[in-house]
């Protein structure tokens, strides 16, 4: 755990702080698909992902999903920030989209910590301006994409994400991140198929090029 720490966030962090983070932290294993944290769950702790992807969704009242965005390894959750730092309840469901490993951080070394070390204070601003901008990136999507190239980035950011051609998401899986229908996402993934870019099989889809 310790090498993986350093190797995330040594970079980023004081020696001072990273001990700290040693002594403090839980470490966490958490297997692909687990959900992390649940819509209106007290936040408890924060993570620090030091391995692995997350992905982070949201909830209309009808109980559909909506994918907002993925955490990778030296990232943190703007959203659950929010949430320690007021003591509400979460406003997002957090799922692993690979096996992860976390750091969990105790809520009450939040402020501590933001006073005491500069280079936290900045790891907090920038997780905020980062995360802010992937929820824009993703409301322009919607506002302003048609669903087949809503797909196209979709199945382009997975690739980047996961670093694998073989998406493991059934067509329900992908409609449901994509707040749409099943039968939309299979339409227009047989034409991607049809256009040679992509191969569709029973629970998995292999990119060819995109």
């Amino acid at each position: 755990m310790h090498q993986n720490l350093k190797e995330s966030y040594g970079y980023l962090f004081e020696d001072a702080l990273i001990e700290e983070i040693i002594q403090i932290g839980t470490f966490k294993e958490v297997k692909e698909g687990v959900q992390i944290m649940n819509i209106g769950q007290y936040i408890r702790s924060m993570p620090l992902l030091i391995n692995g992807a997350i992905k982070i969704l949201r909830e209309d009242s009808n109980g559909d999903e909506l994918l907002l965005y993925f955490l990778e390894k030296g990232d943190t959750c703007a959203m659950t920030l929010s949430c320690c730092l007021g003591t509400a309840k979460s406003e997002i469901r957090a799922v692993a989209e690979l096996d992860a490993e976390l750091i969990m951080i105790p809520i009450q070394k939040m402020e501590e910590w933001t006073t005491k070390y500069k280079s936290w204070r900045n790891f907090i601003f920038n997780s905020y301006h980062n995360r802010l901008m992937e929820m824009l990136t993703t409301i322009d999507s919607i506002a302003f994409m048609k669903m087949d190239e809503r797909l196209l980035k979709y199945l382009q950011d997975k690739i980047k994400i996961t670093k694998e051609v073989i998406i493991k998401s059934t067509h329900q899986e992908i409609a449901y991140e994509l707040h749409t229908s099943r039968v939309v996402i299979s339409r227009l993934l047989k034409k991607l198929e049809n256009q040679g870019k992509i191969l569709l099989y029973r629970n998995y889809i292999k990119i060819i090029s995109l």
